[in-house]
């Protein structure tokens, strides 16, 4: 199977794949394609040269990114090994499926952040384990409705989610919140974000604590009270701030999030 075959089969399958080009330099054209779990095809003509390109593809493939990139003949990638050097341009193209966002609960908020997200190119789960809300009729926006307690779809599905993915946990059920957040926290989901005043996140705390979560790395992975500091009251303004919080995360911008303010979030 050719290179191109491949590209054009995993871009079929909404699978993740990267696609290495010299533009410039020794092997004008040469191809090296790439997937998360490494090369799958191809060589840009040197084999250490292969292996850093592969390796800094598959992270501008988890990012969503495409680059123009710099080499030495050999995957020299330094300054200081490319004083004197002949240059490499790679073109490294990313196709990535769309960014991931799961929704726990079936509530007023999750059909306005379910359209907003779907905005935004999102691949939208709602998740609810009461069949009665959990209906496609009510959320016929999302991709996907999903009638379970979130400990069976995290353990089932909790790998595919990487740092352009997303956690909004809306629900203030214990019995559902928690397990959410435990679920959400064992991933690598760049942005887990929880509904809620001060203090009900506070007794959350206290919840999870009981739970065995602790660690201070963990609790500041949660963007809780949920969203920017925009003053949204209802579903829909809530939902861009939600949003507006997730692109702030994503982009390194130094935002109000409510996380980080006092006082009442209305």
């Amino acid at each position: 199977m050719t290179v191109y075959t491949t590209l054009a089969t995993r871009i079929r399958a909404n699978q993740p794949v990267a696609l290495a080009t010299v533009i410039e330099g020794p092997h004008v054209g040469l191809t090296l394609l790439m997937s998360p779990e490494g090369i799958l095809g191809g060589t840009l003509g040197d084999a250490e040269l292969d292996r850093v390109v592969a390796r800094d593809a598959v992270g501008e493939l988890e990012a969503g990114r495409t680059s123009i990139r710099h080499y030495g003949p050999q995957g020299e990638s330094t300054p200081e090994d490319l004083v004197d050097t002949p240059t490499v341009r790679v073109f490294v193209e990313s196709f990535s499926p769309p960014p991931r966002m799961w929704i726990f609960g079936a509530v007023d908020f999750t059909a306005a952040l379910a359209k907003v997200a779907k905005v935004l190119g999102y691949h939208v789960t709602v998740c609810d384990a009461r069949e009665v809300f959990a209906t496609r009729r009510r959320f016929p926006m999302a991709d996907d409705v999903i009638v379970s307690w979130p400990a069976a779809l995290f353990e089932k599905e909790g790998q595919v989610l990487g740092p352009r993915d997303a956690v909004c946990i809306l629900t203030h059920d214990p019995k559902f919140d928690v397990p959410a957040i435990q679920g959400a926290l064992s991933t690598k989901a760049g942005y887990i974000g929880v509904m809620g005043s001060r203090k009900t996140h506070t007794k959350r705390l206290e919840r999870l604590a009981l739970a065995g979560v602790t660690s201070p790395a963990d609790l500041a992975r949660l963007m809780s009270p949920i969203g920017l500091d925009l003053g949204a009251r209802t579903p829909e303004e809530t939902a861009i701030s939600i949003c507006a919080e997730i692109i702030a995360q994503r982009t390194g911008r130094q935002s109000p999030s409510l996380k980080d303010a006092s006082g009442p979030i209305h």
